[in-house]
């Protein structure tokens, strides 16, 4: 048992350092993926910003956290191209000749996107700052903060994973994350949910994103946290472990 799980880790790190590789090769990933959320941060506090009634006297502070959570949705169709691309080319066909874990490959880009979408996350935060962003947390808040955003994160990357597995083109491989970065603007990201409509509100208080980003926000400035944070763990384990049963047997079935 013990070899096997090491014959899996060393696989899976060999998988990692080469899509890693790509990302280091082609650092324009990473700049197309903060470019949006940075150009809507943008947007928001200086042209929406004046008129959107939030209750705080920093807007940057309240929109932070959903930027950061479309900065991760936008980051995740890379990681659906680059395994439609494999599928593709066949990488994956040899891969499977060779006496490795079947799915390490997988876990290479599951483990890729969690990388380089914390460097994103860590370049909107530092561009935040610069536009006034500050927070009061503590130690255990930011940690709490980088665990929710990477277990979000990871539930989203396995659904890209289907996406990618699936796709019969690039433009469908990518094209699942836009319903996706969608659902921060119909959400607490942007604007207080009781300014919405009835029919709206409704909606974007059961979502998933809303839970997420209060939990967020509230950890960032030290205010109770209540039920928030439990609702948008459970949000992100139910997405993550369904997304993840559907991921493998897509995987095994187009593996067979």
């Amino acid at each position: 048992m013990e070899t096997v799980k090491n014959h899996f880790l060393s696989d899976m790190g060999i998988m990692l350092g080469r899509s890693m590789r790509h990302i280091i090769r082609s650092m324009d990933t990473i700049i197309t993926v903060t470019i949006m959320p940075i150009a809507f941060m943008l947007l928001f506090v200086y042209v929406f910003g004046g008129a959107i009634k939030t209750g705080t006297d920093n807007y940057v502070n309240y929109l932070l956290p959903g930027i950061l959570l479309i900065a991760i949705a936008t980051g995740i169709s890379y990681t659906a191209y680059r395994l439609f691309m494999d599928m593709q080319r066949g990488i994956f066909e040899r891969f499977n000749s060779m006496p490795i874990a079947r799915s390490a490959a997988l876990w290479g880009h599951v483990l890729t996107s969690l990388v380089s979408n914390a460097i994103s996350v860590i370049i909107i935060i530092l561009v935040a700052l610069v536009l006034g962003f500050r927070s009061s947390a503590g130690i255990l808040s930011w940690l709490t903060v980088a665990g929710i955003l990477a277990l979000f994160t990871l539930a989203l990357t396995w659904i890209a994973v289907i996406a990618g597995l699936s796709a019969k083109s690039v433009d469908g491989a990518s094209a699942f994350s836009y319903p996706i970065i969608f659902l921060p603007f119909i959400s607490s990201a942007f604007v207080p949910t009781e300014s919405m409509p009835s029919v709206v509100r409704a909606f974007a208080e059961k979502q998933p994103v809303t839970a997420i980003v209060d939990a967020i926000r509230a950890l960032l400035s030290r205010q109770p946290i209540g039920t928030e944070i439990w609702i948008a763990l459970t949000w992100c384990f139910v997405i993550l472990i369904i997304a993840y049963s559907f991921a493998m047997l897509v995987y095994k079935r187009k593996a067979s």
